[in-house]
């Protein structure tokens, strides 16, 4: 049985030097579609063509290829982090809160992968 429980979303996170530029692209060439861009957080979403993924564009000087990370949504993330710790799961930090919009935390698997909880703090289903 699983420490904790997922919701069926899951957001692909990316760092890229541009988000627009970066999120027209993918628009353009691979068929998603934009959802928004939150330029105070430096963050933009994609939806994808899969139900439930979306791609997740966060603003970095120098982003490093190969850097995707998996953020997989959770109902209550304070309670999914808790269950996680119990367990031995190393986070990296707080868990960050955007108000009105989506709480994260980072956390590793056993090679050191990184990996993210968010919980939708929009009120949207």
């Amino acid at each position: 049985m699983p420490v904790v429980s997922l919701d069926h979303t899951i957001t692909i996170a990316m760092s890229v030097r541009d988000r627009h530029a970066s999120a027209e692209w993918y628009c353009s060439k691979i068929g998603f579609e934009l959802i928004y861009h939150l330029d105070e957080a430096g963050w933009s979403e994609l939806r994808t063509n899969t139900d439930g993924v979306t791609l997740g564009l966060g603003e970095q000087a120098e982003p490093v290829p190969g850097n995707c990370v998996p953020v997989f949504g959770v109902p209550d993330i304070d309670e999914a982090r808790d269950k996680l710790e119990a367990a031995g799961v190393k986070f990296d930090g707080e868990t960050e809160v955007i108000e009105g919009m989506v709480s994260t935390a980072t956390f590793y698997d056993l090679d050191n992968n990184a990996l993210m909880l968010a919980q939708d703090l929009t009120g949207a289903d």
